[in-house]
């Protein structure tokens, strides 16, 4: 399937989807939390697809790089976040197994694109 645009992008797709069900469990999380961790894990949900899509539409190959590693540290974030709150017992151990499953997959296909990238930025400045 050709990649017309971010939306086109399994990567994105399915950050969207991790996005969407752990914000669904974030909202279940102790109201004390509603303003602290919950907060946090939602703002580095949003920020793994929206980065990706934010990449992917610059004019740069530079710039898209750039953007796939914040998107990968906010999958880290993400990722150290749901284990906090699996410690303080707001999701089970199955959540959390799901969504460390799932985020393992997004980080491998950010790497196995910013490789493609990498490759092309070293093309790019042999041409010069």
């Amino acid at each position: 399937m050709p990649v017309n645009n971010y939306r086109d992008l399994k990567v994105w797709q399915l950050s969207m989807e991790i996005g969407c069900a752990v914000r669904e469990t974030a909202l279940a999380f102790p109201k004390q939390e509603t303003f602290g961790l919950a907060s946090q894990i939602q703002r580095a949900a949003v920020s793994i697809p929206a980065n990706i899509a934010e990449g992917h539409e610059r004019d740069s190959t530079k710039e898209y790089l750039r953007h796939l590693s914040i998107a990968q540290g906010s999958r880290a974030e993400l990722e150290t976040e749901l284990l906090f709150a699996r410690r303080s017992s707001y999701i089970s151990q199955e959540s959390l197994d799901r969504f460390l499953s799932q985020l393992d997959e997004v980080g491998r296909m950010i790497t196995a694109i910013r490789k493609t990238l990498k490759r092309r930025l070293d093309e790019e400045r042999g041409r010069k």
